[in-house]
């Protein structure tokens, strides 16, 4: 029979979904699976926003225009200039979500066998839109004991050489919840000038920061014009992972024409979901501060309920809604896959991120587990007792 390609091979499984038909497995059985494996909020998405879909009256669902239209990137300029973000329509490519966007950064910044450096632990995708772009992936391990904080900048100088186009971070991060300060930025803004590469951004985050810190966007530091791109979406901020909607922003007007043709190649953003999200930014500030309220309230609950499991270790995350904790196992992936298959309390059990998905490194994260904390309170104390019940009879 006719082969696959070798880079489909070596395209990296999803840590978040490839224990998908586990968990289906034990739903058919009756059992209640707890969902703490990925990013999928439970808040409502706007009203206004399905409003918008539901009461537009298009007669001829036509494509919409490569870039977006201009209408919504207009506004989506305006959203940015309200957050101190200065950049206008023409700095902004609408995509099918921010991972169309990132796979539209990684292309036109990067030649097969180009590098990125990229902190890990990371988003885990990156691996993946990295193997399809045929970039390679350099990663500088940051450590939980730091609370995941940025490495030092030498360690980055270190791995840069001829082929290196950018550095890509996450800030808040997935899957750490660490928030970069403004001096950390400022040392990459620097770093990035210096050998003159690339600082690639993925800030779909912004608005979830905890205990009085504060975001700084890569496009707010003076002189990073041709440097700075921004990957962000509409998922995470508005609850509407399903509209498939990001955004590519830049000040770079050759990076923004050349990534205009990759988003040329595939048409257009899907027209509804561009309706929804337009009508998404109009919502107040007020929903913002009491969907932070209760992400706050959620985390110190699941900390508070993890410090009780012997031991664990955890990072303290400082924004988005993700946690990664250290188990007193060997293996997190076969505990995950055990969890669905084989251990349950009063019928119930727990699906988690096996984290050694989420770092480019062998042999890193193997004992760590992402926990996404977009539950309620009541289902994230349920989920840790589960967790901490399953430790004591883990025999792997």
């Amino acid at each position: 029979m006719p082969s696959v390609s070798n880079k489909g091979l070596s395209m990296p499984e999803s840590p978040i979904r490839k224990l998908v038909p586990f968990a289906e497995n034990a739903k058919k059985k009756g059992v209640k699976v707890i969902h703490l494996n990925i990013g999928q909020p439970d808040i409502k998405t706007p009203q206004k926003a399905l409003d918008a879909v539901r009461n537009n009256a298009i007669n001829v669902l036509e494509y919409s225009r490569t870039e977006g239209s201009e209408e919504f990137r207009t506004k989506i300029a305006q959203y940015y200039v309200k957050n101190n973000i200065p950049v206008s329509a023409s700095d902004i490519i609408v995509t099918t979500g921010g991972s169309e966007a990132l796979a539209f950064a990684m292309n036109t910044v990067a030649d097969t066998e180009d590098e990125i450096i990229i902190p890990e632990p990371f988003y885990a995708n990156y691996n993946g839109f990295a193997t399809a772009c045929g970039v390679k992936v350099v990663p500088v391990v940051s450590k939980l004991e730091d609370n995941f904080a940025l490495p030092p900048i030498e360690e980055f100088e270190k791995l840069i050489t001829a082929r290196t186009k950018a550095i890509l971070i996450c800030n808040p991060g997935n899957p750490t919840g660490y928030l970069y300060s403004k001096e950390e930025i400022q040392k990459l803004a620097a770093l990035v000038k210096k050998h003159n590469i690339f600082l690639i951004a993925d800030e779909v985050y912004r608005e979830f920061t905890y205990d009085d810190k504060v975001h700084t966007s890569i496009l707010k530091e003076d002189g990073l014009d041709d440097h700075a791109i921004i990957i962000d979406s509409v998922s995470k901020r508005y609850s509407m992972c399903g509209a498939r909607i990001g955004y590519l922003v830049s000040k770079n007007k050759e990076f923004i024409a050349t990534a205009l043709k990759f988003a040329q190649a595939r048409l257009s953003p899907p027209t509804y979901a561009q309706i929804a999200s337009e009508a998404a930014l109009d919502t107040p500030d007020s929903y913002f501060e009491e969907v932070k309220t209760e992400y706050v309230a959620r985390r110190n609950i699941l900390i508070s309920e993890l410090e009780k499991i012997e031991g664990i270790k955890i990072a303290r995350p400082q924004g988005a809604f993700y946690c990664i904790a250290e188990l007193p196992i060997k293996d997190a992936d076969h505990f995950a896959q055990w969890l669905l298959e084989e251990f349950r309390v009063d019928n119930e059990t727990v699906m988690v991120a096996p984290a050694a998905g989420f770092y480019a490194t062998e042999g890193l994260g193997k004992n760590q587990i992402r926990i996404a904390y977009v539950l309620d309170q009541d289902s994230l104390k349920r989920a840790v007792k589960i967790i901490g019940e399953a430790l004591k009879s883990y025999k792997g």
